[in-house]
């Protein structure tokens, strides 16, 4: 650049790399990334599902897509967002896993929001084997949008909110392994918990449905045939 000496040149480089930073300086937008990881969403359904007002969740969103992380398109009068590309959520469970690792305060706080209840996890290659076995049901329990947008083959659809009055609907007597958005996602606990207090045989996916999709192993869209 014409007038700029290399150590200017050399800051604006690292400035540039630091705006993607900033970008992520916010619990509520690394949220929204997280949600956005599942699919692409309203900017009323983020709202929602974060639990901010609609200026608020637009704001956060501007930031995020002035940062080159989102994505936008409009539909009539709806805005709809999604992750500019997987690397985006690659960074964005980077970081969680880099924060859990050298961060003291994050493990107490993993476990105050997701609790301990001592539940088997099986891995998603585990998980796999098991599904070609025929040895196992699969349950997802993340809202149906999400579940629409891409789930594990197979998987059936109950979102946890609904669970209790559904439990029914699956199998009595094999077992239930769970999953829902990823590693940290409650979701999957509390169902865990909600059926083994109903006497079923329930087990955990270690991680969820972030991480499957980074793994490329094979997703699924729409509901059954």
């Amino acid at each position: 650049m014409t007038g700029t000496t290399p150590t200017e040149a050399k800051a604006q480089l690292y400035d540039a790399f630091a705006a993607s930073g900033k970008a992520l300086g916010s619990g509520k937008r690394l949220e929204l990334l997280d949600l956005l990881a599942q699919g692409e969403r309203t900017v009323e359904a983020l709202a929602r599902a974060a639990g901010l007002n609609l200026t608020t969740a637009s704001a956060h969103l501007q930031t995020l897509k002035q940062a080159g992380f989102v994505t936008a398109r409009r539909d009539g009068v709806r805005i709809h967002y999604r992750l500019a590309g997987d690397d985006v959520a690659q960074l964005f469970a980077l970081l969680r896993k880099v924060a859990e690792t050298h961060q003291a305060a994050v493990p107490p706080a993993r476990d105050a929001y997701l609790g301990q209840d001592g539940a088997v996890e099986v891995t998603r290659e585990e998980l796999r084997a098991r599904v070609q076995a025929g040895d196992v049901a699969v349950l997802d329990v993340r809202p149906v949008e999400e579940y629409l947008a891409g789930h594990i083959p197979g998987a059936v659809s109950i979102p946890v909110t609904e669970l209790a009055d559904r439990i029914s609907e699956l199998p009595a007597d094999t077992e239930i392994v769970v999953y829902c958005r990823g590693e940290y996602c409650v979701l999957a606990y509390d169902a865990v918990r909600l059926l083994t207090d109903h006497g079923r045989r329930a087990i955990r996916l270690s991680d969820g449905m972030l991480e499957w999709r980074l793994s490329e192993l094979p997703v699924e869209t729409g509901a059954p045939a």
